[in-house]
């Protein structure tokens, strides 16, 4: 017995058609559609930042905060010194008032990107 795999226009094409496609659905600010493509491309190489990276950004804008926050969990416990990803990470937890736990990784996020406060 055969199955048959149905694709949509989300998971349509080979992982670089998929990229473009969830970048230009991000930079068009469709950002529930670029999730939908990031979805699945993270799924197939989740060893790949910045498919994971754009897919929390997208997660983010579109106020999906918890999983925006799995995404960078994610990407920071592979690369600590992401600093990116901290500073998203930062961001979204305190979008959720989450402050004293968001101003950690801010700091740490700062001090990659080299700015230290000056005395």
């Amino acid at each position: 017995m055969e199955t048959q795999v149905q694709t949509t226009y989300y998971d349509h094409g080979t992982a670089a058609e998929r990229w473009e496609r969830a970048r230009l659905f991000f930079d068009a600010k469709d950002y529930a559609g670029a999730a939908r493509v990031l979805a699945g491309l993270v799924e197939e190489v989740p060893e790949q930042t910045g498919p994971r990276l754009l897919l929390a950004r997208a997660y983010y804008h579109s106020a999906q905060l918890g999983r925006a926050e799995a995404e960078l969990r994610a990407i920071v416990e592979r690369d600590p010194v992401e600093h990116y990803a901290r500073l998203m990470l930062g961001r979204t937890l305190q979008r959720q008032a989450r402050h004293e736990e968001a101003e950690q990784h801010l700091r740490i996020a700062s001090a990659f990107a080299g700015d230290f406060p000056r005395e």
